[in-house]
């Protein structure tokens, strides 16, 4: 069983930045809404926990991310299992905006008007979906959200 980890390390006005590591390595950085008490959709963070990743091969978002990534892609890496969400993936974005609940990455951030935003998502985003896409191949793969965050 492998395991992608979502270290959350800093709180913004109403998002959260995170890195992400898969084998103990980092990988790229996250971006998610705020961590809130109560879930406000499609501006939460997605709960603490460990969650197991599958590949989503429908819907809109698989088939645009099949034409902009037609060398690499397989399927939206989808996180499930979240109680109260559905239709969790991991994608790219640059900031909050861009979330709707999910959890994007970037190769570097920037702290704008006391928020996170994410540059270089794509870069990043082909990065790790390779490694997870080789990963899943092989064995289950969990992502492993943690709970502690710097304000």
């Amino acid at each position: 069983m492998a395991k992608m980890l979502v270290k959350r390390i800093r709180q913004g006005n109403n998002s959260t930045l995170s890195e992400i590591y898969v084998d103990d390595v980092m990988i790229s950085y996250g971006l998610e809404d705020a961590v809130r008490e109560r879930k406000i959709k499609g501006e939460t963070a997605i709960p603490a926990g460990e969650y197991p990743l599958i590949l989503n091969t429908y819907g809109a978002m698989n088939a645009r991310y099949k034409r902009k990534f037609q060398a690499v892609h397989q399927g939206m890496v989808e996180i499930k299992e979240i109680p109260n969400y559905s239709y969790v993936y991991i994608h790219i974005g640059n900031h909050i905006g861009d979330t709707a609940g999910c959890l994007l990455v970037g190769q570097s951030w920037e702290l704008i008007e006391g928020d996170y935003e994410l540059r270089r998502s794509k870069k990043a985003y082909i990065a790790l979906y390779q490694k997870l896409i080789k990963l899943m191949a092989k064995e289950q793969v969990f992502i492993v959200i943690s709970n502690e965050v710097n304000k």
